[in-house]
Order: structure tokens, then C-alpha cells, then sequence
């Protein structure tokens, strides 16, 4: 089984777009913590923009589905928190420079 990587699974999740806005969730700084153990488990702490966001359940439905398609994955656990709360100023530059030319 080939180990997982950080770098592999934000590929993966970088393919995960909140619909409302057209940003990856690694660019919109939802992304809090990525742990993988010895057995290609992977463990991503996540956020939403907001506590009343009516798409949630399709990001971490899209985001569950990217990582579980992995080669060689163990288990898959999103943990939603709302600590600390998102902001703006999570947005990566990247990102900012994309919707400044929208």
C-alpha cells in the first residue's frame, strides 16, 4: 500500500468547490488540519464559512468521495468544527488575486 501524503490529499481536496462562491475549500481557508496515520487513515479538520451554510453537507459529501478514492486509503473522517470561526482573511492570496478579476 503506498503511503498517503498532505500534498495528495490537498490535491484531492482542491477539487472540492463550494458551489456558492466557486472556491476550492483549501483556497477559501476551510482546511484546518490534515492528519494521515501509518495505515493511510486520514483525519481532516474543516470549517464552513458559516454555521448556516445550506450547501455543507455537499462539500463534505464531494470532500469524503475525493479522499476515499485515494489508492490505498485506509478510513475517511471529516471533522466539522466551528472553532476558530471562519473569515475573509482565510482566503489564500491566490484566491483573492482570482476573484478580484471576476
Amino acid at each position: 500500500m503506498p503511503p498517503i501524503n498532505v500534498k495528495d490529499v490537498v490535491l484531492k481536496l482542491k477539487g472540492c468547490s463550494d458551489p456558492e462562491i466557486g472556491i476550492n475549500i483549501v483556497d477559501l481557508g476551510l482546511i484546518h488540519n490534515i492528519r494521515i496515520d501509518e495505515k493511510n487513515n486520514i483525519e481532516v479538520t474543516l470549517t464552513m464559512t458559516s454555521a448556516m451554510c445550506p450547501v455543507t453537507s455537499v462539500i463534505l459529501a464531494d470532500a469524503q468521495l475525493r479522499l476515499e478514492k485515494l489508492e490505498g486509503v485506509g478510513e475517511v473522517n471529516l471533522n466539522l468544527v466551528w472553532e476558530p470561526a471562519w473569515c475573509p482573511e482565510m482566503i489564500s492570496e491566490e484566491a483573492r488575486m482570482n476573484m478580484q478579476l471576476l
